[in-house]
């Protein structure tokens, strides 16, 4: 056969898969409501093998994984259409309707709000574009502003989470692993680095520059460029400015905000030293409850997954069935499991819906360690 006649076979073919497909959604929709009647979850994995070991089991051993693997995407789209149907209960849904329960408020414009480093922070200025009237209280180390929420010493945290030029936050990431929290919001904050000194230094005169590692990496080719300077690397922009200010030096500078210019009255070598002047870091409110406020349009998970072939894929399958956009994915190792990972997802979507809420707690009822972080606007 030519590749003409290959292909017209080829098109009945997937017109009778395409027949056979829609009858076997419809009879999803009697499964869904016989397991909404019965109180059943979404999710039969035992169900599923039964029937990739059934329908492989005459086919040759070259086209089994395939067959796989075609029936497994089959079953997250069936199982996407039941979860607008099935509305059981589980824990994750019934910790988020107890958290909608009332409906969406305003985000609060006013609050107690725990920040790492000191005045003048990035995570400062960020926590007061987020709450314009707020009480701030400054730790020296991420752990602490998450043990200061935690512990109800603070309502919110801010923490900054990635950057659009060296990535994310790693440390912050990891440390999410050991505390319980909930996302509240979001924001993205353009970050313009400045080189400042103490009055009357001048540029040629420097002879070490103290910033965060972050900045640092943010402005390499500023600091290539000045030839043989010592950098030295410090818990936040603006420790190493209220450093600097504080040293009586006249050879020492500091990459850090403008803001920080005014509070420790230093004065501005150069402005913009960032590499890319599209430099914006995103930080994340965090709060001790789990809050939902007025345009919550994101999610964000945790979750473990089986060290084996696919187990990612399977997952990712869950997002696309529904239609939902993943915005971020990133995994860390986990120290006491070799070779396996935690995986953080940001996705666009409504929890409010069903459909919604029934993939997390399809999620949660899988895998080994699941983790709702919240839902929320991003600014």
């Amino acid at each position: 056969m030519d590749l003409q006649e290959v292909r017209a076979k080829i098109d009945v073919i997937d017109d009778e898969i395409a027949r056979l497909y829609a009858q076997r959604m419809e009879l999803a929709v009697d499964v869904a409501e016989n397991k909404a009647k019965e109180g059943l979850q979404v999710e039969n994995y035992e169900r599923e093998k039964q029937i990739i070991s059934r329908v492989t089991a005459d086919m040759p051993d070259t086209m089994k994984l395939y067959c796989k693997q075609v029936f497994e995407t089959m079953f997250e789209t069936s199982k996407a259409y039941q979860y607008g149907i099935v509305d059981g209960s589980s824990p994750v849904k019934d910790e988020i309707r107890e958290a909608l329960n009332g409906g969406l408020k305003p985000f609060p414009v006013q609050a107690s709000v725990a920040c790492q480093g000191v005045a003048g922070a990035y995570s400062c200025i960020a926590a007061e574009k987020l709450f314009p009237i707020s009480s701030i209280s400054c730790f020296r180390s991420w752990d602490a502003v998450f043990s200061a929420v935690e512990k109800g010493f603070c309502e919110f945290g801010v923490l900054p989470v990635e950057n659009s030029t060296v990535g994310s936050v790693i440390g912050v990431y990891d440390l999410m692993r050991k505390h319980r929290f909930h996302i509240v919001k979001s924001i993205k904050l353009r970050i313009k680095h400045y080189l400042l000194a103490p009055q009357g230094v001048k540029i040629e005169d420097i002879r070490e520059i103290v910033s965060h590692d972050q900045a640092i990496s943010q402005c390499g080719e500023f600091l290539a460029g000045l030839g043989d300077v010592k950098i030295t690397r410090c818990d936040n922009t603006a420790v190493a400015a209220k450093t600097v200010a504080e040293s009586g030096r006249k050879d020492i500078a500091c990459i850090s905000s403008k803001e920080c210019a005014d509070i420790y009255g230093l004065q501005t070598l150069k402005s913009g030293v960032n590499d890319s002047n599209f430099n914006y870091t995103r930080f994340i409110a965090i709060s001790k409850k789990m809050k939902v406020y007025e345009g919550a349009n994101r999610i964000s998970i945790t979750v473990n997954l089986e060290h084996e072939a696919g187990s990612l894929n399977r997952l990712l399958n869950k997002f696309s069935a529904l239609g939902l956009n993943l915005t971020k994915l990133e995994s860390r190792p986990i120290p006491e499991s070799p070779f396996e990972f935690t995986f953080y997802f940001d996705f666009e979507a409504d929890v409010r819906s069903t459909a919604v809420q029934n993939l997390l707690a399809g999620i949660a009822l899988k895998a080994e360690n699941f983790a709702f972080l919240g839902a929320y606007e991003e600014l």
